[in-house]
Order: C-alpha cells, then structure tokens, then sequence
C-alpha cells in the first residue's frame, strides 16, 4: 500500500485517509498512540476513506507528475540562459517571442560553434520571425567571454536532456493511456481549432482530446477554458467518466476534494471561518488556470468571471470561476450531456429579484425612478 506524506494508513481496512482529519490526538503523540487512536476511529466509523485513483490509473499519475516536474526544470534551464545571454548583452529575448523557440535556439547552437558575425547569425532566424533585421543585428552584437559560454553551453545541453526526457515520457504515457480499456462513444465530434489549441506544455504527441473523449464520453473543451493541458491532468489525476461518477456522489463533493469552495467552520450557529483549505493539488491548480484564461472572453462564463472578480476580489473571483468549471465538468462526465450555458448560468427568480433591488438602489441614489418597459 502507497502512502501519501499528508496521509495516513489504516492497516485494517487497507485505506488512505487524510490526517489532518485525525491529528487532534490529546497527550504525549507517539506512534502507537496515533495507531491505537486510528483503529478506535476506524471501529467507530468516523474516518473517511480518501480518493484513490484505480490501480490501472496510478502509473499514468506518477508518470504524468514526473513529466510535470521535468518541463518545471526545463523552463528554469531557459530562465538561465536568458541571464547568461542578458550578461552577454545578446538581447535575443527581445526579438524573438521564446529563448526556447527555433530561431532562438538555432542561433545560439551557432555562437556556441564559433560564429560571431551578426549577419550570419540572424540569417539562422525562422521564416516566420517578425522583428525587424535591424533590431535583430543590434541584438546580437555581444560580449563574448569564454567563461559566458562555458556556462551557455552547460544550460543549453541540460535543456536538451531534459527535452528528450519528457518526449520519453510522453510515450509511456501514450502506453498507458492506451492500457486503459474503455471505448469511445463514436468519433470525436469536428470543432474549430480555436477551440483545441495545443501549447507547449503540455503533452504534443499524445492526441489528448481524443483521449479525453473516449475516457468521459462527452466532449469537454466545449467548456470555455478548458485545454489540453487540464484534461490530461484530469485524465491522470481522476481516471475515467465511471471512475470519476464512482469516486466522487456529488458535484459538492468533487468541489470539496479539489478545496476550491468554502470551508465553513460553524460553531453555534455563527460561521467562524469560510475560506477555501491550503492544499497543494495540481488539478484545481489546473481549473484556476483555466479561470483566469476566461478574464478576457466574451462569453456567459467571461460575464461571470468579471463578475465574480468584481464582487469577490481577484484572487477570490478566479476560485469562484475554477469552482464553476469543476461543476460543469462534473455535469458533463455524470450525465453525458453536452454544455449548456442557458442552464449553467440560468437566472433564479431570487437572482432576479436582488438584481433588479440593486437597479432600484442606484436608480435611487442618482434621484431617477424605475419604470417597467
């Protein structure tokens, strides 16, 4: 049995449990008294059984986190050889988009094999490069020290490494997607390619939305804000549709595992304390993502994330957009049905009626009276 380092086993029922749960033991702690402590809760039936994913799950989640951690080092082996190159005042940042990119890369490669003519330099750039050939001459006029390069060449190698480390990585995990036995509803559903947009972060020679319809069935990046890069998490972190409806009785109960809803502390019928749980979880850091990616949309779930960040604060507002898309999603995969955002966002007349109280409040305030068209 695995355990987690926030968690702890109970032997006799074989299940993960979460200690911060049990960790209000009075007297002298020791480990006998948290084991005695754990089977008298476990007799009593007061200790919840935490999420696992099934055992054909677990592999595709140890390997998608590792792959994780790898594109963590990667971009900080980019971060440092930006430095080095400010510190060779070689402003490459500046005219090319990304340090990592083909042009940027491709010109480096080249400094670091002797060439120092600026001409010959920049005619190494990508045909889609848009800056200007001035700006990119004057960029590369640099000081070459041999210490400088030394070092350029250490990060540029481990940049490499970890590059086909991750390629690696993605093709266990295009091996243990495909261990997962399930079957696709049908072909997946034509979309525009706004709509299923790949970034570089996320796993490129795995076909994640084809995946990710024959794990739940519908097609999820119907659901403004949600990409490649969250459906793979999802995909490692929950499992499939039947797992996920299995694992989790409620929408409330998927939100509370991700700790991006409240956690009202009631005592005497007074709330002492109504914030969301400190947790590291990479899949509501996923959602959270995807809530800010929304800040800009012109859709009903742009509407809301405004809304809610204008009522609740920045921080606040983009757990409570990460919160509605976790529902949504939850929806989707239980029931099977497409995203409608006439029912995700459908008016209640309580809503109606404190809305139009505040239209009367300001109409008030400015001296105006209401009238019914």
């Amino acid at each position: 049995m695995l355990a987690h380092p926030s968690a702890s086993l109970v032997p006799s029922a074989s299940s993960l449990v979460n200690a911060r749960a049990v960790k209000g033991v009075p007297g002298k702690k020791t480990d006998v008294c948290d084991a005695q402590w754990l089977q008298q809760l476990h007799a009593a039936g007061l200790l919840k059984k935490s999420h696992r994913p099934d055992k054909e799950i677990v592999p595709l989640r140890y390997v998608m986190r590792h792959r994780a951690d790898l594109v963590t080092q990667a971009g900080q082996q980019v971060q440092l050889m930006q430095k080095v190159l400010t510190e060779m005042n070689l402003k490459i940042h500046h005219v090319f988009s990304d340090v990592d990119g083909v042009s940027a890369q491709a010109i480096i490669t080249a400094i670091l094999a002797g060439e120092r003519d600026p001409q010959k330099l920049a005619a190494l750039r990508d045909k889609r490069c848009r800056s200007r050939l001035e700006d990119i001459l004057e960029a590369l006029r640099g000081d070459y020290r041999p210490a400088y390069l030394f070092v350029l060449r250490q990060l540029q190698e481990r940049w490499q490494q970890l590059q086909a480390s991750i390629l690696a990585c993605e093709q266990q995990l295009a091996t243990l997607l495909k261990a997962v036995e399930i079957q696709a509803p049908g072909p997946l559903p034509q979309a525009p390619w706004q709509q299923r947009r790949t970034h570089k972060n996320m796993p490129l020679t795995i076909p994640i939305y084809e995946e990710a319809w024959r794990f739940y069935g519908v097609d999820l990046s119907v659901v403004p804000g949600i990409g490649g890069g969250l459906l793979s998490i999802l995909m490692s972190e929950v499992g499939t549709g039947p797992q996920m409806k299995a694992a989790f009785r409620s929408a409330e109960a998927f939100a509370s595992w991700l700790a991006v809803c409240p956690e009202n502390r009631i005592t005497g019928g007074r709330v002492l304390k109504a914030k969301t749980r400190k947790v590291a979880h990479r899949l509501a850091d996923a959602f959270r993502l995807a809530a800010l990616s929304l800040s800009r949309t012109n859709d009903a779930m742009g509407q809301y994330c405004r809304r809610m960040k204008g009522r609740l604060g920045k921080a606040e507002g983009i757990v409570a957009v990460a919160h509605k898309l976790a529902r949504i999603v939850y929806a989707m995969v239980t029931t099977g049905q497409a995203c409608d955002e006439k029912e995700a966002f459908k008016v209640t007349p309580s809503a109606l009626h404190k809305r139009l109280q505040n239209l009367q409040n300001q109409a008030a305030a400015l001296g105006l009276q209401l009238i019914p068209a």
